[in-house]
């Protein structure tokens, strides 16, 4: 237990004349009566109320004490706290063209990709994860960071209609959307650097080349695991005047396996939900370095005991002094 304002215990030194007024006004409070002899009162019994006269005045005499430490503010202490603890620092770049939107995946690519990838971020508390979209071009939507509530809420903002909004230019930028990825991670600490790239199709535009960005990533020592997203033939694919219709998957495999192979990563297949939460669960169990940290642990407010028990002193207080030891004027 620590008090954030000790100073206020200099309060209790008001408790010593409080005492001696009491005293005091105690003897001067008795009432007396002369009589010729007092013999015949010797075996008189004495009245429970004299066992308990002073009890209200050291239930006063205690809630004061409580009140000034409630007014010190009792705290729990800082702790400092070596421990080991498992983290990454990872980037997901997340496909976001219009091909998302197809329904293979329920209710489809985009929205499921978030169910699964919010699991997956609640399971590393400790990593900083950061998220990339791109489509004809790419660009942060989070850096990397461990307050993974400001993560998904910036990721839920994000969805397949980005490029028909004009958001973002369609297409798929596979190289940019590694590129914007290692400029999040390269300047990292981290014993391991991880990006997690998740496309539905062949990289068709962008500035850089998805083996050059790869090549790019070796050099920085970030391993890429690369997912593609899609049934492999036709997949459902809503139509703008209802309905849906189908579309075929094209996935560049060959590309997304060597851009694995190069970083040290792996390349996974995803055609329904269940394989994409396997492959997650995949890569959170492969992505685990060990580290020591220090843990500090802020103190909080405990004040509580001592208000309630500065509430039952009053309430007893009360019903002593004007209920059970009520005096007659």
């Amino acid at each position: 237990m620590y008090f954030k304002n000790p100073a206020f215990f200099l309060l209790l030194v008001a408790l010593i004349p409080y005492m001696v007024w009491y005293v005091l006004r105690f003897k001067k409070s008795l009432p007396s009566v002369k009589v010729p002899e007092t013999i015949k009162y010797r075996y008189v019994a004495k009245s429970w109320r004299l066992y308990f006269m002073h009890v209200p005045f050291f239930l006063r005499t205690l809630l004061i004490i409580l009140v000034v430490c409630i007014l010190a503010r009792p705290q729990s202490r800082h702790d400092w706290n070596d421990t080991d603890v498992e983290g990454v620092d990872i980037m997901l770049a997340v496909d976001v063209s219009t091909s998302m939107l197809a329904q293979d995946f329920k209710p489809n690519r985009v929205m499921a990709l978030k169910e699964i990838a919010e699991r997956f971020i609640e399971k590393r508390p400790n990593d900083n994860i950061g998220l990339t979209v791109f489509a004809g071009d790419a660009y942060t939507q989070c850096p990397p960071t461990t307050d993974h509530s400001v993560l998904m809420n910036l990721y839920n903002s994000v969805d397949g209609n980005m490029a028909m909004k004009g958001i973002i230019d369609d297409g798929t930028a596979i190289g940019d959307g590694i590129m914007n990825s290692i400029l999040r991670l390269k300047d990292s600490k981290a014993k391991s650097k991880v990006i997690i790239l998740l496309t539905d199709g062949v990289n068709n535009c962008g500035e850089i080349f998805p083996i050059t960005s790869a090549e790019i990533a070796a050099k920085y020592k970030i391993r890429i695991y690369t997912i593609g997203i899609g049934r492999k033939g036709l997949a459902p694919f809503p139509h703008p005047k209802g309905g849906t219709v189908m579309v075929p998957v094209e996935i560049d495999e060959e590309t997304l396996s060597k851009i694995a192979n190069m970083t040290g990563g792996q390349y996974f297949r995803a055609q329904k939900n269940a394989d994409l939460g396997a492959i997650y669960d995949d890569i959170d169990k492969m992505e685990r370095t060990k580290f020591s940290v220090k843990q500090y642990t802020q103190r909080t407010e405990k004040y509580e005991p001592f208000a309630l028990a500065a509430l039952i002193t009053l309430l007893l207080e009360i019903i002593l002094r004007y209920i059970v030891l009520k005096r007659m004027p």
